[in-house]
């Protein structure tokens, strides 16, 4: 483990780095956020969108919980939101979940009392719903990662259906929402929704 010492020097030896290379750079991040993106994403550390999508600093506003779950109910996930399109105005959402992901595999394979196993309570749900195309898959990795993208489908629709969203579009204000899926073996994202930029898309996509 390392120490705060080590830490702070890490930061240290990054800061000075940037500037190095920009000696603007901390005096441009410290002007006003205008996220170009709000990235919906698992809590695992190998799944940074700034890693995944090399742009510039600024450009997510980045919510993450286990499993990349977006709760209706939650006032945390529903004021992300809230903020990201009314008061940043961020024209595009992104959920992103990610193959062999432990939140979903918790909810597949126990079940208990725990905060964890209530949170991945969502996905458990979701996967009595498509209980007979996850079995009639023939393996467990395979019905993993196709929880995974069936996952990342429902939390796109549960975004889509808030009122947040539907008085974005209402209003006219553009908005795209999609949903992909990366893969931590080959670092590529993978598209597992269209393009919903309206409630008319959204319908159609989702009937």
């Amino acid at each position: 483990m390392l120490s705060i010492d080590q830490l702070l020097e890490r930061n240290r030896r990054w800061a000075n780095g940037q500037i190095e290379k920009d000696p603007t750079f901390f005096a441009t991040l410290a002007e006003e956020h205008e996220p170009q993106i709000c990235w919906i994403g698992c809590s695992d550390g190998r799944v940074s969108p700034e890693n995944l999508i090399p742009m510039p600093a600024g450009t997510f506003f980045v919510h993450r919980n286990i499993g990349n779950v977006f709760a209706v109910g939650d006032l945390n996930c529903l004021a992300v939101l809230q903020y990201a399109v009314e008061e940043l105005r961020v024209p595009r959402i992104i959920v992103c979940g990610h193959y062999r992901c432990g939140g979903i595999r918790a909810a597949m394979t126990r079940q208990s009392t725990k905060p964890v196993d209530l949170w991945t309570d969502h996905i458990r749900q979701l996967a009595r719903l498509h209980d007979e195309e996850l079995h009639a898959l023939p393996d467990e990795t395979q019905r993993l990662q196709r929880m995974t993208e069936l996952n990342v489908a429902s939390q796109v629709r549960n975004i889509c259906r808030t009122a947040i969203i539907q008085e974005t579009w209402k209003r006219g204000q553009p908005l795209a929402i999609s949903g992909f899926v990366y893969d931590v073996s080959d670092g590529l994202l993978r598209s597992v929704t269209p393009d919903i930029d309206s409630a008319t898309r959204w319908k159609e996509w989702d009937g």
